[in-house]
């Protein structure tokens, strides 16, 4: 299943609404999250998805009412110092 990452800004996001955030991504049925990096001092956080294709991740951030800054498809990453293509 293709892999993405999607950056999002948050306005006045305290712990406990970064945790209820979460709970909601990873409740997910159309889509797969792999984690959650969040930075509270500059209110970002990016997700990596598994999804279907990028118009169902897009589909499924908009009916959670998840605006995104940018969404990225990834088709390589490294390990150990070594490229390998994405399935």
């Amino acid at each position: 299943m293709p892999r993405y990452i999607s950056q999002h800004t948050l306005a006045c996001l305290t712990r406990q609404g970064a945790a209820e955030l979460i709970r909601r991504i990873y409740e997910a049925s159309q889509v797969t999250a792999r984690r959650v990096l969040l930075n509270m001092q500059e209110g970002k956080m990016l997700v990596e998805f598994d999804a279907p294709g990028r118009d169902d991740l897009e589909k499924w951030l908009a009916a959670e009412k998840f605006h995104f800054d940018w969404l990225l498809r990834v088709e390589y990453e490294s390990a150990d110092g070594e490229l390998r293509v994405v399935p």
